[in-house]
């Protein structure tokens, strides 16, 4: 009887310690768990605040622009800040004192109107640009770079949509007047571009008012430089080349583009239209600087190849957005 129990007591122990090993494994998961959700906290709060940095980084770069080449050449200029310009002339109020008022105003019916999460976009520029503006022009003072209107229009200009850029770039907005055409086509269905244009249209004739024609005619030149400025980086590394390729050698073409420029290819069936013929036609998007080295593997395979190329102003996916996958 004695050994039973014995026995029996060990058979407790063991459970015993059995219970110990699954309620320290369950604490340590749990540990873990919390360990990782603190870590992925800590890179959303890191990714939060290089965001606000660049934004701010961003509107600093736009004020610079205004208060470097804009101000002190009296040239023309669209937003908020050509509002801003209209006002100081018939009233004398400051630049930034009038924008940093028309944002938060803004701000707010675009809060209204357009929704918390649109609003959330708006808010750091919404406080940073005037701050901003307003430290530059102490900073600068009465300082000119330059008199020379067309200098002064493309650096501007650059500048401008250099600063833009870095913020919509972003998934931002700079707020203001970028606000007002966002509501005309929510509730009156007139389209975003056509809302800017003609807000700018006014604006810019404002300005016309006061400001000497040939002035004016930088203010325009200014303009165009920003949004062709501003078009630029937004693409840049955005813009590919798709090629179309119709060849009779098609599966030593395929291989070629696989193996030598490490590039996928999709084969689309096709038939010809004048003998009715079957065929393959491949089809490869590719990165500029890979355009000799395809064009070579095409030609050298097949000179009379028939090939289309256009360019691919975004492209998304694997090699291009996402990691190659060189799983079978």
């Amino acid at each position: 009887m004695g050994e039973k129990v014995i026995n029996g007591g060990n058979v407790k122990g063991l459970v015993k310690g059995h219970g110990n090993d699954r309620g320290s494994s369950r604490a340590k998961g749990g540990g873990q768990a919390c360990a990782k959700h603190q870590d992925n906290r800590r890179l959303k709060l890191l990714e939060i605040a290089k965001t606000t940095a660049l934004i701010i980084l961003g509107n600093a770069i736009y004020a610079t622009g205004i208060v470097l080449f804009i101000l002190p050449t009296g040239l023309i200029t669209g937003g908020t800040t050509g509002i801003a310009l209209i006002v100081r002339h018939f009233t004398g109020l400051p630049i930034s004192t009038f924008v940093g008022a028309f944002n938060v105003v803004m701000f707010a019916v675009g809060y209204l109107v357009l929704g918390r999460k649109f609003a959330m976009t708006t808010l750091v520029s919404t406080l940073s640009f005037p701050v901003l503006l307003g430290t530059i022009e102490r900073v600068v003072g009465d300082l000119v770079l330059t008199e020379d209107l067309m200098l002064a229009a493309l650096f501007s200009g650059l500048l401008i949509g250099l600063g833009l850029a870095v913020v919509i770039r972003l998934g931002a907005s700079t707020g203001g007047m970028d606000i007002p055409p966002l509501i005309l086509q929510k509730k009156l269905r007139v389209p975003v571009s056509v809302g800017l244009y003609g807000f700018d249209f006014v604006i810019l004739a404002g300005q016309m008012l006061f400001t000497p024609k040939e002035t004016c005619l930088y203010g325009i030149v200014l303009i165009i430089v920003y949004t062709l400025t501003l078009d630029k980086i937004l693409s840049i590394g955005e813009a590919k080349t798709r090629f179309e390729i119709v060849t009779k050698h098609t599966e030593e073409m395929r291989r070629a583009i696989l193996e030598d420029l490490d590039r996928g290819v999709t084969m689309i069936h096709g038939q010809t239209g004048f003998e009715g013929n079957e065929t393959e036609v491949l089809l490869c998007v590719i990165a500029p600087r890979e355009l000799y080295q395809l064009e070579k593997i095409v030609y050298s395979i097949d000179p009379e190849a028939f090939v289309i190329k256009t360019r691919a102003t975004s492209v998304h996916g694997r090699g291009f957005s996402m990691a190659k996958d060189y799983a079978a």
